[in-house]
């Protein structure tokens, strides 16, 4: 029986849209804020395979001047900051706390699991109301690497006391998700916006749109 589940934080459990009007304003499109994420991402993975490892924030702010550039854009400070500074006070999606509430009050140990910085991850939380749906809040510092780096998750499973094949690995990003599977993970995708999981990665066994359908089948699956 699977009893502990593990979040990741931006995306799956916090909503960036809240980044949408900073981006409008600082880039005169909200969609550019889509393109900084992915930036983001494939900057945290660029420096954990070549052992070069600076924080998520420090990464978000380099990723965030590379995009004003290629787009034509003078960044101002107040908008920089102001962007930045958001990350810190994201709201859940609608559906988070009740499903953590269902899943708390049904038996399973809770976790997140973020490449957000601790620094980030404890203002994070706080500021969306969720720190007292989790037992303990981890975050890559812990191994200076970024998911999927199979480091991370096995971190994860020493934090939290159980073998690495009790853990599942809740998120709404499929690499993600993957990088647990491969790294002995149980795992779930949550199909935000109907993202689509990538056919050449190992599927999990659940899949839903909202963590709410995902909640759902684990208490079907897990109990």
């Amino acid at each position: 029986m699977n009893r502990v589940i593990v979040f990741d934080v931006n995306e799956t459990l916090l909503d960036l849209r809240a980044l949408r009007p900073h981006f409008e304003r600082a880039f005169g499109d909200a969609k550019v804020v889509q393109q900084w994420f992915a930036l983001l991402l494939h900057s945290s993975m660029v420096t954990t395979l070549t052992h070069t490892y600076s924080d998520f924030g420090a990464l978000g702010g380099a990723a965030l001047e590379l995009v004003a550039a290629s787009n034509g854009v003078v960044l101002q400070e107040e908008d920089r900051h102001t962007i930045l500074s958001t990350m810190r006070n994201l709201h859940p999606h609608p559906e988070v706390k009740s499903s953590l509430e269902r899943l708390r009050a049904t038996g399973f140990r809770l976790a997140t699991l973020t490449n957000s910085s601790y620094e980030m991850l404890d203002a994070q939380m706080t500021n969306a109301g969720l720190r007292e749906y989790f037992e303990v809040c981890l975050s890559v510092d812990e191994v200076c690497r970024f998911k999927p780096a199979p480091e991370v998750y096995r971190m994860a499973a020493e934090k939290l006391g159980v073998a690495i094949h009790q853990i599942r690995l809740v998120a709404a990003h499929d690499w993600d998700v993957f990088g647990a599977l491969k790294a002995g993970c149980m795992g779930a995708f949550i199909a935000r916006g109907g993202r689509k999981y990538h056919r050449l990665y190992e599927r999990p066994d659940i899949v839903g749109a909202d963590l709410n359908e995902v909640a759902e089948q684990i208490l079907r699956i897990d109990r």
